[in-house]
């Protein structure tokens, strides 16, 4: 069978390309995966999805639409939760059958377990896809899938083959075992007796025991099996279930007692299971040619989209309670790479969004942003906590999603995909220490300029802010023009207005793809309003507004000194 995903069409080349490090902290990934599940082995697999990007549209195009399915139906997102529940399951189940040595009668059973709890999922996962109206290629294709193995691999017969052994099977309720003594007493050979269709019922040892000591003699001529000890074969999923053998020691003579929780791998297992696969050879022949005759499940399609669904599931969980909160989300139209456009309405911070959901009461502020040839790097200025940072995580997070193929906290998004996001915060203390805070920041710039490209996409948060004024301003300038010439799409969260200030400089100083521009973060009347609007850079009257606010302009404070000298004359 031709591998299938839920995250790449099928027959489609694509790259990935991995997050740095950075970008993963900076955009809070941790933070998004904690808010999708608490199961650690999801998380892993989540991650490892989230860690890595794709610029193709047709790939993203295809998780988008199948992310829409997921999403427009909760009945979906139950069957295939449990679903891998079950595949979970049956993993086990292949696992503990694979380490069995040699045909065993118990390694076949597993396997026929195994095979019927296959038959289960596809049969589930079938009839669901049929009742629902899904419109993504991805489901589309699985529906089909699903339906050829139901219809080519005979699953009806296969069933009633299933149901037919394992009821012969279950007829085994005991099994007679002869052991064996040396000279000294000590357990020899063991061997079957016979297989029994009903359970052994004496009383126990006391009556074993008493019935001995009463036999004049001291020992019993022939064989005498009334009262058997109950054996039990272990399960895979119940570990505190033993078998206990006997074993002589290498070294010694003397006989030691070894446990084994897998049946099949313990000295007792071991001795009977030839016996007891002879005898029961008709059934054993019957469980081979029944797998022969079927879909060779041994890859098992299914097993390998448990990380995927629960990528899909997970998301829309998630994006279901953001809806149920009022917040917008869209499906994002997907434009072509090489056009580097982008454009987001009523985009908000995912984080945000997800702060509401667990309880927090915030007022979320909404802002339009647009990424095209007029202008591709945004110097964003604006006052101290007035949402620079904010908004800078808010695009990169949406990009991110969008290209996940999950809806994106926007009422509105249209975008060409980029083939990386880089970002450059301020560093961790002890990681400046040899090279120094201004070092430290060059150098990750210099790094990320090794491979960035005309698609990536920058997002630089306060860099180069820990040095001089001059000296920041000068490297500052340098790298916006080396993005500029590169073409990305930026934006330079910064406090240095005076940069925001040389538009015509870095516009008109150096060729490039993408134009420069100055965005700022909005105050009315002395209040943060967190709106982020194209327009010069406003440092003076933001001083002025938030100085006139708390009253320390001078004129301010010239009349309160006047004011309070009249009054001690009076």
């Amino acid at each position: 069978m031709e591998e299938f995903s839920l995250l790449y069409p099928q027959n489609r080349e694509f790259t990935l390309h991995k997050l740095t490090d950075e970008a993963i902290n900076d955009l809070s990934i941790d933070f998004l995966l904690d808010n999708l599940t608490e199961i650690k082995n999801e998380r892993e697999h989540i991650r490892s999805l989230m860690t890595q990007i794709t610029d193709d549209p047709v790939v993203i195009q295809y998780r988008c639409d199948v992310f829409e399915d997921f999403l427009r139906f909760p009945k979906l997102r139950a069957v295939m939760e449990e679903l891998v529940k079950r595949l979970a399951d049956l993993k086990d189940v292949a696992r503990f059958q694979k380490d069995q040595e040699g045909p065993s009668l118990w390694s076949l059973i597993n396997r026929l377990r195994e095979i019927d709890e296959y038959v289960s999922c596809i049969t589930m996962i079938k009839t669901t896809l049929e009742e629902l109206d899904v419109q993504s290629e991805g489901m589309r294709t699985l529906r089909q899938i699903v339906t050829d193995i139901d219809r080519e691999s005979g699953f009806p017969l296969l069933k009633a083959d299933i149901d037919e052994t394992m009821e012969q099977a279950r007829r085994l309720k005991s099994i007679t075992i002869g052991v064996n003594l040396d000279s000294m007493l000590r357990p020899k050979t063991a061997g079957v007796l016979s297989l029994n269709d009903t359970y052994f019922t004496d009383a126990g040892l006391m009556k074993r025991f008493m019935h001995f000591t009463n036999k004049q003699d001291g020992l019993h001529e022939g064989t005498d099996v009334s009262g058997m000890k109950h054996f039990h074969a272990a399960n895979p999923s119940t570990s505190e279930i033993k078998l206990v053998s006997y074993q002589k020691s290498a070294v010694s003579n003397d006989v030691q007692i070894t446990e084994s929780a897998a049946t099949g791998n313990d000295a007792l297992s071991n001795a009977i299971t030839k016996p007891v696969t002879n005898i029961m050879k008709k059934t054993c022949d019957d469980i081979k040619s029944t797998l022969k005759k079927y879909v060779n499940v041994s890859g098992y399609m299914l097993i390998n989209l448990m990380p995927e669904i629960i990528f899909y599931v997970r998301w829309s969980e998630l994006i279901d309670k953001i809806i149920a909160k009022g917040m917008p989300v869209c499906k994002a139209e997907i434009l072509p790479p090489d056009d580097r456009k982008c454009s987001f309405k009523e985009i908000y911070n995912l984080k945000l969004a997800i702060n509401n959901v667990n309880g927090d009461r915030i007022n979320i502020i909404t802002n339009d942003i647009d990424f095209d040839d007029n202008s591709r790097i945004f110097i964003l200025t604006g006052p101290n906590r007035g949402g620079k940072t904010i908004f800078t995580q808010a695009v990169g997070l949406a990009m991110l999603l969008a290209q996940w193929g999950i809806y994106v906290p926007a009422a509105g998004a249209r975008l060409s995909p980029c083939d990386n996001v880089f970002t450059h915060f301020p560093a961790d203390e002890n990681d400046t220490v040899d090279l120094g805070r201004l070092g430290e920041e060059s150098k990750r710039l210099s790094e990320i300029f090794e491979i960035a490209t005309s698609r990536s996409f920058m997002l630089l948060n306060e860099s180069l802010a820990t040095t001089s004024v001059a000296e920041g301003l000068f490297i500052a300038k340098d790298v916006v023009k080396a993005m500029r010439f590169l073409g990305v799409r930026c934006i330079f969260n910064t406090h240095m207005h005076e940069l925001a200030r040389s538009l015509d400089e870095l516009n008109n100083g150096v060729e490039g793809g993408s134009r420069v521009e100055s965005l700022v973060t909005g105050v009315h009347q002395g209040e943060r309003s967190f709106k982020v609007t194209v327009s010069p850079p406003q440092g003076v009257s933001y001083a002025k507004d938030i100085a006139k606010k708390y009253g320390v302009t001078f004129d301010q404070i010239k009349t309160h000194l006047e004011q309070r000298e009249d009054n001690k004359t009076e």
